[in-house]
Formats: structure tokens, C-alpha cells, sequence
């Protein structure tokens, strides 16, 4: 039998495949359909802090319609909700797939203040989440504001975070960093016990008809998973002691596979899953298995970091020069 528990923030997984933050993991139902189909572990939907605060100022309008209209209107409360507001939801989603699941339950948070920050982290374990997902999700658009300032402001929220909890606490990183080699290492510092490489930014697009700026989802293709291979084996020898996660496009046992060479302790998934629903967590683990045994691996911790960048027959192939062969390498088809 291969052997493919791991190890990711402290928690012994079964396995390194992860079902992470998506519509699926935001209902209890398709979390356990989740782990029927072999998660090692989920990762909740994001805490969004504005989106806390928006439900906030739209319950207090309501609370204040028609209160100076008549007297009597101040005794009247419309019918609300209040469970299902600001972060009770997410609290209450913990909660339940904690009692549900066997597997551990992650809880993801994106503050917009120092307090926001601290107060759902603390909420999120409180209501028994296993971990903590630090998601740094912002665009720089300030130009006042330099990339050290920016970098600064992330570390104080990783440190803020790790003193208002006792759980393990993971940093989802942004691919925009002018070092992310230093950067990594002064996550770690202050406090987080792994990374998730990368977050997947969703750029908006533009309706030519009505000239809106458009939200708009495009689920991850496997070329994605690209960026974060570089990333994983450069950073697997400077960060040994630290638990690291590939995530974006990983869609097959293959892709997982590659993930796990270069020295990711788990893959996340979401895209794959919202495109082949959760049974298809079952095919890409058997995809895995299939491939460790056919190159006679006994277990999932024998190939690990086996590609990073320190045990690379060439390391070269992470660094500058894999640009300059990728570029050679392509072949312009003579014109006749």
C-alpha cells in the first residue's frame, strides 16, 4: 500500500490533496461530500471584513426605518435574521462542519483593519476551526505607498494574528512581491507556521455595451500551477521547517504529483472541484497513487522536495536561465 499521509501545519493528514475556499466549501452538505471523496482537510470560504461591515450599516438602516415617522415605530423591529449576518454565518459554518467532519476544518480570514483581523481570527477558533488561513488578498493602488510599506503593513497582520490565537496559522501569499524569497522568510517569522503559494487574483473585465467594470470568474487551468513550482522549490530548502501549499491549477493526480517534487506538503484544490464536482477528489488521488507506484514510491514523504531547487540536477532550471531556454526553445514554422 503506498502511504500517503502528510504532515501540514501540525495536523497529520491522510492524504496532501485539500479541498480549498469555494462555494463547496461553504455548505455543509458539500463538505461532506468532500470527504466522503478523500479531503485530507477543507479550507472554509473567506471572511471578507467589508463584507462584514456592509451587512453591518444595511441591518442598522433597517433597524432605523420609519423611526421618525411615529412614535410607535420604535417598537417595531422588521423580521431579521441576525444568524445569518457580518461574520455569525461564517461562525456558525464552523461550527457545524466542525460537529460534521472528520477531517480538520481551516478557516480563512481577509481583514481590512488591525482589529477586524484579530476579532474574527479569534471568532473562527472559538467556534473550533483547526487553523487559521491568513488570505492577504489587496491591490497596492496606492502610489504614495511604497512596496516596503505595503510589505510592513502584511507582517504586523500576520503578527497581530499570531498573538490573538493559539492554532496554527498559515499566510496565502500574493505572487506580486518584489522579493518573495524575503518576504517569505519574514512571514515566517512573524509567526506563520506555513504558506499557501499563491493567491489566484481575479482581474475584472469590461462590458463594451453598458461600459461597467465587470467581476468575472475564470477557474484555473493546469499551466497555472507553473508560477507556484518555481516558487515551492526555491523555497522548500530556505524554509525546511515550514509547512507549504500548491495551490492554483492543480486539476490531476499529475499536477499533484509535480507539486509534491518540488517540496509542497500539500495541493489545494477549487477550480478542478467546482468544474468536476467533489467525486472528482477520488479520481485525482487514485491518478496520484497510480503514479507513485509505477515509479515505486513507497510514500508520499520519499518523493517530496525531491525537485526543489537544492536537489535539482539543475537549479538553474527555477532561476534566470529557464527564461532563456524557454525562449530558445520555441520553433517559429517556416513560412513556404
Amino acid at each position: 500500500m503506498t502511504d500517503l499521509e502528510t504532515t501540514y501545519l501540525g495536523l497529520r493528514l491522510r492524504s496532501p490533496l485539500i479541498a480549498s475556499a469555494s462555494p463547496l466549501t461553504g455548505r455543509l452538505d458539500s463538505l461532506l461530500a468532500l470527504e466522503q471523496a478523500g479531503a485530507a482537510a477543507v479550507v472554509l470560504p473567506s471572511l471578507f471584513e467589508e463584507e462584514v461591515e456592509d451587512e453591518s450599516m444595511r441591518l442598522h438602516e433597517r433597524l432605523e426605518l420609519g423611526a421618525d415617522s411615529f412614535p410607535e415605530a420604535g417598537d417595531f423591529f422588521p423580521p431579521m435574521e441576525y444568524a445569518g449576518m457580518g461574520p455569525y454565518k461564517h461562525v456558525k459554518l464552523a461550527a457545524a462542519a466542525k460537529d460534521l467532519l472528520k477531517i480538520p476544518v481551516i478557516a480563512s480570514i481577509n481583514g481590512i483593519t488591525p482589529g477586524g483581523w484579530v476579532q474574527y481570527a479569534q471568532l473562527m477558533v472559538d467556534a473550533g476551526a483547526d487553523a487559521i488561513e491568513v488570505n492577504l488578498y489587496s491591490v497596492a493602488a496606492n502610489p504614495w505607498r511604497s512596496g516596503a510599506a505595503v510589505e510592513s503593513g502584511y507582517l504586523e497582520v500576520v503578527r497581530l494574528v499570531r498573538g490573538a490565537v493559539d492554532v496554527p496559522l498559515a499566510v496565502k501569499l500574493s505572487p506580486f512581491l518584489s522579493a518573495t524569497a524575503h518576504f517569505a522568510r519574514r512571514v515566517v517569522e512573524a509567526g506563520a507556521d506555513g504558506l499557501v503559494l499563491f493567491n489566484r487574483f481575479y482581474q475584472p473585465d469590461i462590458d463594451l455595451d453598458t461600459l461597467d467594470v465587470l467581476p468575472k470568474v475564470e477557474l484555473s487551468d493546469p499551466r497555472e500551477l507553473r508560477l507556484p513550482l518555481r516558487w515551492l522549490a526555491i523555497l522548500r530548502p530556505q524554509l525546511p521547517q515550514t509547512s507549504l501549499a500548491a495551490t492554483t491549477g492543480v486539476h490531476s493526480g499529475r499536477d499533484a504529483a509535480k507539486a509534491l517534487l518540488v517540496g509542497a506538503d500539500v495541493v489545494m484544490m477549487t477550480s478542478a472541484l467546482l468544474r468536476h464536482g467533489p467525486a472528482h477528489l477520488a479520481r485525482v488521488e487514485a491518478e496520484l497513487v497510480a503514479w507513485l507506484v509505477e515509479r515505486d514510491y513507497a510514500s508520499v514523504g520519499q518523493l517530496r522536495g525531491s525537485v526543489s531547487h537544492l536537489a535539482a540536477a539543475d537549479p538553474t532550471g527555477f532561476e534566470r536561465a529557464n527564461y532563456l531556454r524557454t525562449l530558445a526553445s520555441y520553433r517559429v514554422t517556416p513560412i513556404l
